[in-house]
């Protein structure tokens, strides 16, 4: 079974080199071939153009930072859906909105190719450990046929139902996500002015119920002030975006996450969209508006 993996960022090369880990031949492609230079060196292969890594593939996996620049990859004469292998299958591993995932889907089934839409859940430690979780629209025949690999890459492996259910919950969860980090930064700033000290109450809040597990990943981060990404905060911004679209085109009302977003868009704005998305708290705590 020939694979090909495209899209090597923070994500892709992690998940990419779990599956080199697990004894898969690998060929990987990415617009900046240097990201692809450390999987080489672990035995990947690397093809010279996007026609090259998939006309031969069985199995393409895509990681890719958002709608725009999978449909400068997929489509066109140079893209995936007119030069991938017919029946060969499609897993879009990428963050985007479910309308999208759904024309994406319909274009390779118009050509031949069956596609699953699996976004994951988790961030770039969790992607280095193999421990994602996997959210699964599509067909079950083809997600057995993924599952192998799913499983190098992921301890879990959910079916939502059809393609795009995958990326519905995906836009559930990192809306909580996005916003939760927003309340604790809200929060410990309210304490700051109040004459509190930061580090008691990042202590206090970490040990009780009222914080998540994300939230308590990201102590060590608040604590060092070290916000190099494993989730950028650039991304969290055009998550919120991706949910907002899709809330409009569900015809609701999401007021809390349009406030998330212009807060991310203005930290993003003062620089720090490339760090983590819990630079926000820095930005947060720190901005005296």
């Amino acid at each position: 079974m020939k694979i090909t993996f495209i899209g090597l960022g923070i994500m892709g090369s992690r998940m990419a080199a779990n599956l080199i880990k697990g004894g898969n031949e690998l060929l990987v492609w990415n617009r900046s071939q240097g990201k692809a230079e450390a999987l080489k060196q672990s035995g990947a292969k690397l093809a010279s153009s996007v026609v090259a890594a998939v006309k031969d593939a069985d199995i393409l996996i895509t990681m890719l930072s958002s709608p725009e620049v999978i449909e400068e990859i997929a489509l066109g004469k140079e893209g995936i859906i007119m030069n991938a292998k017919k029946n060969s299958l499609w897993i879009n591993t990428s963050t985007v909105n479910p309308s999208f995932v759904e024309e994406m889907a319909a274009k390779a089934k118009e050509a031949g190719l069956r596609y699953l839409d699996a976004p994951v859940s988790g961030s770039k430690g969790v992607a280095e450990k193999g421990e994602l979780i996997f959210l699964v629209g599509g067909d079950n025949k083809d997600l057995e046929d993924a599952r192998p690999l799913l499983s190098i890459m992921g301890k879990s492996i959910n079916h939502l139902g059809k393609v795009g259910d995958g990326t519905k919950m995906k836009m559930v969860i990192n809306l909580v996500l996005a916003q939760s980090m927003i309340a604790f930064s809200e929060a410990v700033n309210l304490g700051v002015t109040s004459g509190l000290d930061e580090s008691s109450i990042v202590n206090i809040l970490s040990e009780s119920p009222v914080v998540s597990p994300f939230l308590k990943l990201k102590k060590s981060k608040l604590e060092s002030k070290n916000f190099s990404p494993e989730f950028s905060l650039k991304w969290a911004h055009k998550d919120l975006h991706l949910i907002l679209q899709t809330a409009y085109e569900s015809n609701i009302s999401l007021p809390l996450t349009a406030i998330a977003k212009e807060v991310y868009g203005m930290a993003k704005q003062d620089g720090k969209g490339d760090e983590d998305i819990s630079a926000i708290y820095e930005y947060l705590v720190s901005k005296k508006f």
